[in-house]
């Protein structure tokens, strides 16, 4: 069993990580690795450009530490990685950051030592493809020398309700033992509660179908809002009134990214179509979501040119960049699809996030934000992302941003129905 004595690394700092090495850091010893210097730089000040935790709460992890190291983290017994596990740009799983987390942690494991991922992978990968990495690296023989064990993240960021210890937390291990050894090490930190799988490939099996599930769901919804748009019926109310059904799921149409849901889907896939199955289902859901932003687009353009407004050279605000409401996180963002089609239709494009870092807009996607959004008056305005900060804004102030006559494009009902002129 797992016990105070045994001092933890946590591999990757990122949204999952950060907040792991905190909670466990607050009662025994942790040491947060992550390759980015700059990154252990800032939390050593006890700065979180991730807006996960804020100062107070990393200084309440009193035995947390942070290094860029490797030979700073030889001293632990267990190792936790929680590093992204994205897809490349044809949909295919890119494991190079798992497999060179599991590289630095072979290089330091010993006899006894006990490996913990956290990443989300199709099943099998954490015996398949990170094993033989550790055993290659360290020369010590799995389920002999050293143990490995899933423990798939359930993060949602930027949402401080549900927290690290509120969500229950699934487990499991490569033997009984050391299964009932990673429960009981959650069950530390986590006060909903473990869920112990009956083996590594069910827990990895578990995390992938979460957020399939949310993806073909919100594909449904989003083709029904395509539905009802040519119908001219309002979504949200059709939505609204079903919802007053007991069993109804209350999804809402929207574009799909982050790191999560709009990716996860795809290591699924991959591993079915290995094994000679061409999954059908999850592909649509995929291929229907990523089209999304052009759809928008396109309604947009149409409806400009309705009004008799020109497209091209027409300025139009973009209000939010990042995955989702409140959160800095750009990684994988669709609203990105809703820009590149607006310039193909030939409208000059601004985009307004208050909590996107201008640098990483830039560097990732090569888009200089605007400081303020009331620079000129435009010929559109879309609301792609439901930050508070646009919410506390109102109708009024959002419409001055446009021009007389401007078209306003509500993505996330953050107006009321009779406020935007297209909703999705």
């Amino acid at each position: 069993m797992s016990g105070a004595q045994d001092k933890i690394c946590v591999i990757g700092l990122g949204y999952v990580g950060l907040p792991l090495a905190a909670a466990f850091g607050q009662h025994r010893k942790v040491m947060g690795f992550d390759i980015d210097p700059s990154r252990i730089a800032e939390l050593r000040k006890g700065e979180d450009r991730t807006r996960e935790l804020e100062a107070e709460e990393l200084a309440a992890a009193e035995f947390l530490r942070f290094t860029s190291d490797p030979a700073e983290i030889a001293d632990c017994s267990i190792y936790i990685v929680t590093v992204p596990t994205p897809v490349d740009a044809s949909h295919r799983p890119d494991l190079s950051p798992l497999l060179a987390a599991s590289a630095v942690v072979g290089g330091v494991l010993k006899p006894g030592d006990l490996v913990i991922y956290e990443s989300t992978v199709y099943p099998g990968a954490t015996e398949e493809d990170c094993v033989p990495v550790l055993e290659a690296r360290s020369g010590l023989k799995f389920n002999v020398d050293f143990f490995a064990g899933y423990s798939p993240e359930r993060i949602n960021p930027g949402d401080k309700q549900r927290r690290l210890k509120d969500v229950v937390k699934v487990t499991s291990g490569s033997t009984p033992e050391v299964a009932e050894r990673v429960d009981a090490l959650y069950r530390e930190v986590v006060t909903a509660g473990t869920h112990k799988a009956a083996s590594i490939r069910v827990a990895e099996a578990a995390k992938v179908i979460e957020n399939s599930q949310r993806d073909i769901n919100i594909a449904l919804v989003n083709e029904l809002a395509k539905i009802f748009n040519k119908m001219g019926i309002d979504t949200q109310a059709v939505l609204e009134a079903a919802g007053t059904k007991w069993n109804f799921l209350p999804f809402r149409p929207g574009l799909v990214g982050g790191h999560c849901i709009g990716v996860d889907p795809y290591y699924l896939t991959h591993k079915a179509e290995q094994l000679g199955y061409h999954p059908e289902i999850l592909l649509a859901g995929r291929r229907l979501n990523d089209g999304m932003g052009a759809y928008v687009a396109g309604e947009m353009v149409k409806a400009m040119l309705k009004r008799g407004l020109p497209v091209a050279g027409a300025r139009v605000l973009v209000m939010g960049l990042t995955f989702k409401e409140n959160c800095p996180d750009l990684r994988n963002t669709r609203v990105i699809d809703v820009v590149r089609s607006l310039e193909e239709y030939g409208a000059e494009v601004d985009v307004y996030d208050p909590h996107a870092d201008p640098d990483e807009a830039r560097a990732e996607y090569g888009i200089p934000l605007v400081s303020e959004p009331g620079q000129w008056a435009y010929a559109g305005v879309v609301l792609a992302v439901a930050h508070s900060e646009f919410r506390e804004m109102g109708a009024q102030a959002i419409r001055a941003l446009g021009s007389e006559g401007a078209l306003i494009y509500d993505l996330k009902y953050v107006l009321g129905p009779d406020e935007a002129d297209l909703r999705l």
